[in-house]
């Protein structure tokens, strides 16, 4: 592979690389996100190239995994490009009829086209598919036109242009200052601008010839899958904008933290950092400029605890993942001791496409305090499941009823649970709230990864043990708010749940809640008390159904169901 030196060498390679792409050669996109591939994903690729083989159209169709475009529940999903065909949950016994009629033929195969759980109507082309038209996908937009393993790939749909842009002639300051001018803040719950934060480390008080830059892929939460799913389907984006944040602030060695229970996404990144090395993007004198960094992959210990800053970075240490105390911001002794920047992959995904399109252009997306887009993992009693990249601003209920289709089987809508563990529950009438860091904070609500839909038939007491339960036993146990207070919380619930609870009890989980939510050392323990005290504001109902009644509106704890059906 060529080692490439300049900015204009890049531009040359892309123009080479494009030059080999024949705009009229059809193409089929196979999604090869780690859904579609438990899904069966891999066989029909398989499928394809033998019938490509088999039908001798292999030098004339194009045929390819890539990443997820979204649509995460009708997988595998498979496109046919030029016209933008589109079939769902296509199984490997129907590829033959799939070159046949549609690739050759251009005919439609109904049988595997979208229909629409409420109307019927049928969506031939991608872009027909209700679950799209409402998104505006920024950060998903390349998904599925692009192998995830492969560079050539990216550089055809312009990636390290934000890069090449960067390092041939802006200043690290002056690549602060667009960030800073764009208004994109942290894709974590705190949403703290991302200039500032940057500005902050380059100028650390603590004097240090060493400076580092984290992207946090932990990611979690149950029921949570963007982050994973991104780093699965677009790696060289994430790392693009890794490399401009480390030269902003002057580091020379980044960090990538994720998951070992997402083998995929860590499979995927580590193929994207030697492709990277090898066309000279990463290393020693990149593009010629004189910078020079180093990526590496850092796998974390498996604890939701290490989502928290100071926990994560104990673990890359190889100290005990338990969060600490901040005396100091990362920004002055993070990492080792040394100035640091961490952000959410989100956070790093934005990165090119500002430095490309200008943050101005950035910045009219969005509200007047929280900007660009956020994307969702979208999930639970809900018609269609799967990514969603929705424009801050946009409200809760049309990502539920014109994205996610509403709810299945003509049941009614009870609660969306934003923000997972450490989140909290959005009842009906406050549907309308924006995707907007300040209107979600003052609802007590967190900007998290996963919006989880419940319908009638869930039982929200119930719900609400399945996080203390989860909560319970990832705590680190630092701290007696959160060691002891979620397993007191967790006792009290289950005694409600098994119809032993009394009218007290939910005084005392209330309080139990607040003094965790302010005594706490971390955001787990702290936040710990969120799904708690929401479902009492706006469920109170269920557990005084459970208390006094002996009866789970649910029918979902079976000890209560029947003391209320008599």
């Amino acid at each position: 592979m060529l080692r490439i030196k300049s900015p204009e060498q890049l531009e040359k390679v892309r123009r080479e690389i494009i030059s080999r792409i024949d705009p009229g050669k059809p193409g089929i996109s196979i999604c090869a996100g780690s859904a579609c591939l438990a899904a069966g994903a891999g066989e029909v690729m398989a499928a394809f190239k033998e019938e490509l083989k088999k039908q001798g159209l292999e030098a004339v169709l194009d045929a390819k995994g890539t990443g997820c475009p979204g649509l995460c529940e009708k997988g595998p999903l498979v496109v046919i490009y030029p016209e933008g065909f589109c079939y769902l949950q296509v199984k490997p016994e129907d590829v033959p009829e799939i070159v046949s009629r549609t690739v050759i033929g251009k005919i439609a195969i109904d049988r595997l086209l979208h229909s629409d759980a409420r109307t019927g109507e049928k969506a031939v082309f991608e872009y027909e598919i209700p679950f799209y038209k409402k998104q505006l996908r920024l950060l998903l937009a390349d998904n599925s036109k692009i192998d995830p393993k492969n560079i050539d790939d990216y550089l055809a749909m312009g990636g390290y242009a934000a890069l090449a842009k960067v390092l041939a002639g802006m200043s690290p300051e002056q690549v602060i200052a667009e960030i800073k001018q764009s208004g994109l803040r942290g894709r974590s719950g705190s949403g703290f601008p991302a200039g500032k934060k940057w500005d902050f480390c380059r100028n650390a008080h603590v004097a240090a010839d060493i400076k580092y830059i984290i992207c946090n892929c932990h990611e979690g939460d149950p029921g949570a899958f963007a982050d994973r799913r991104m780093m699965e389907g677009n790696p060289h984006n994430i790392l693009e904008g890794l490399i401009i944040g480390a030269y902003a602030i002057g580091a020379r060695e980044a960090y990538i933290f994720v998951g070992d229970e997402y083998p995929q996404a860590v499979e995927n990144i580590r193929i994207a950092i030697k492709q990277a090395q090898a066309y000279g993007l990463l290393g020693e004198n990149i593009l010629g400029s004189g910078f020079d960094l180093t990526v590496k992959v850092s796998i974390d210990g498996g604890g939701y605890v290490l989502g928290e800053s100071t926990a994560l970075m104990a673990s890359m240490e190889g100290r005990i993942g338990e969060p600490r105390t901040k005396y100091d911001h990362a920004t002055d002794r993070g990492l080792w001791a040394k100035p640091t920047v961490l952000n959410n992959l989100q956070t790093w995904a934005n990165i090119p496409l500002i430095i490309k399109q200008g943050a101005d252009w950035y910045n009219n997306i969005g509200t007047e305090n929280s900007k660009g887009t956020r994307v969702f993992s979208l999930s639970g009693k809900i018609n269609y499941s799967g990514l969603v990249e929705a424009p801050m601003g946009m409200t809760l209920r049309e990502i539920v009823f014109d994205i996610g289709g509403g709810i299945p089987r003509h049941q009614k809508f009870k609660a969306l649970q934003v923000g997972g563990p450490l989140g909290g529950f959005v009842p009906e009438e406050m549907l309308d709230l924006p995707v907007d860091y300040e209107a979600l904070n003052e609802a007590g609500l967190a900007m998290g990864p996963g919006l989880i839909v419940a319908d009638e038939q869930t039982c929200i007491v119930d719900m609400v043990k399945y996080y203390l339960t989860f909560l319970a036993r990832e705590s680190c146990g630092k701290c007696t708010p959160c060691r002891d207070g979620i397993r007191h919380m967790l006792k009290i619930l289950q005694k409600i749940i098994e119809g032993r609870g009394n009218n007290d009890d939910i005084a005392l989980l209330e309080l139990l809640a607040k003094v965790q939510k302010k005594a706490a050392l971390c955001a787990l323990g702290q936040g710990a008390a969120g799904p708690l005290l929401s479902s009492l504001e706006h469920f109170r109902d269920e557990y005084a159904a459970h208390i006094e009644k002996g009866h789970c509106p649910a029918g979902v704890c079976r000890g209560l169901s029947l003391v209320g059906a008599e």
